[in-house]
């Protein structure tokens, strides 16, 4: 086995599986409070963005709030659920 064989095998990196946060509707909630929650937890999201999540699951009953480690969605979604926002995990494939 050569140097490079060894150097390429040590430097290959399996990414991390990742994770979809997801945000269920509910009848309790304000539009506008889920709003203010999805960008008080989610630092990366626009209020565009997060209107855009707080419609899709006030439609279709559930939306995609963010994909990410497994470690940052279960803080984000043990977070939505803290306010009083029902959320899930699930593996992304």
């Amino acid at each position: 086995m050569s140097v490079e064989t060894i150097e390429k095998r040590s430097t290959t990196r399996k990414h991390a599986p990742r994770y979809r946060v997801l945000l269920h509707n509910d009848d309790f909630n304000s539009m506008e409070y889920v709003v203010q929650v999805l960008i008080s937890t989610v630092a990366s999201l626009t209020q565009p963005e997060a209107v855009n999540i707080m419609m899709e699951a006030h439609h279709s009953g559930i939306a995609l709030v963010i994909t990410c480690a497994q470690e940052h969605a279960e803080f984000y979604c043990e977070t939505l659920k803290n306010h009083g926002l029902t959320s899930t995990i699930e593996p992304e494939d």
